[in-house]
């Protein structure tokens, strides 16, 4: 009976010991988009990366502010509702907010979507990589007026 609790606690210990290290040396990324700047930050182990102009929802469509954790990618997207391919589509929000590249470029830096937070298709696809690099559970998105 005492080996077997010695085997348990063993396990307890390596298990717990694993987490921990895991957990420190996980990897982070967080992205801030600023609505009023129209603006994405992004942000590696707490360094910035990267500064992006977006844009965000327009008049009757405005990107609602909040905190997010993105839990679906596709690399190529074709909406329906919308008639438009949004290429490397990062799924945010339950609502079908999402963050993804578009060609009409000439509107970033104003407020244009339908609540989708838009970016050039290069921005677009670093981003996409850096969530399929780092997973969607180390990955925060902030949306702030």
């Amino acid at each position: 009976m005492v080996r077997f609790c010695s085997r348990i606690v063993l396990c307890i210990v390596t298990v717990l010991s694993a987490m921990a290290v895991s957990s420190a040396s996980a990897a982070t990324l967080k992205a801030t988009v600023d609505l009023s700047q129209q603006r994405m930050y992004v942000f590696v182990d707490g360094k910035k990366k990267y500064s992006w102009t977006v844009s965000t929802g327009k008049r009757g469509w405005r990107t609602k502010p909040g905190f997010y954790t993105p839990f679906a990618q596709r690399k190529k997207f074709y909406s329906d509702k919308w008639r438009m391919s949004l290429p490397y589509l990062t799924m945010i929000g339950q609502d079908g907010t999402a963050i993804h590249g578009t060609y009409q470029t000439s509107k970033l830096g104003r407020p244009a979507s339908h609540g989708c937070i838009r970016l050039t298709i290069g921005n677009a696809k670093k981003f996409y990589k850096l969530v399929q690099r780092y997973g969607f559970w180390s990955t925060s998105i902030e949306v702030r007026r």
